[in-house]
């Protein structure tokens, strides 16, 4: 039973990675000054923008990795929490035309919360880097 969930928990985990990652990337690709303006468009400030997107790409690279992916997940959890809240609650579920509503970021925010709450252990460079420390199996 413990390997059916560790599979399907490395599943969630390097998805959620590989699509922070790639929403990061498109951050910094299209011009994060354009991200900048929006954000400062909407009544945050424009220097936020950076860290989203630092986050997003770093982020994204350490789930895939499995590095750190309790601590990653919960920022990733966060900034969804945020984005749902200050941007596409406004426009509904499935948005309004113009923008898309907040199914994917509840989607997203579901899976990192799943993976802040249990951590993902199969193929994760952290059962590598502190190998031989102790950790909590009590909780599965």
């Amino acid at each position: 039973m413990l390997k059916k969930f560790e599979a399907s928990t490395l599943i969630l985990r390097v998805i959620l990675g590989i699509t922070f990652f790639v929403h990061g990337f498109v951050k910094f690709q299209g011009g994060i000054e354009n991200i900048v303006g929006w954000f400062d468009a909407i009544g945050l400030p424009g220097f936020l923008a950076y860290g989203v997107a630092l986050v997003e790409v770093i982020g994204g690279i350490a789930l895939i990795l499995g590095l750190g992916s309790r601590f990653v997940a919960a920022l990733l959890a966060l900034l969804m929490v945020g984005a749902t809240l200050k941007v596409k609650l406004a426009v509904g579920f499935l948005g309004n035309g113009e923008m898309a509503g907040y199914e994917l970021d509840l989607a997203l925010l579901a899976m990192a919360v799943f993976i802040a709450i249990n951590g993902s252990k199969m193929f994760a460079l952290d059962q590598f880097v502190f190998k031989g420390q102790k950790t909590d199996t009590t909780s599965l």
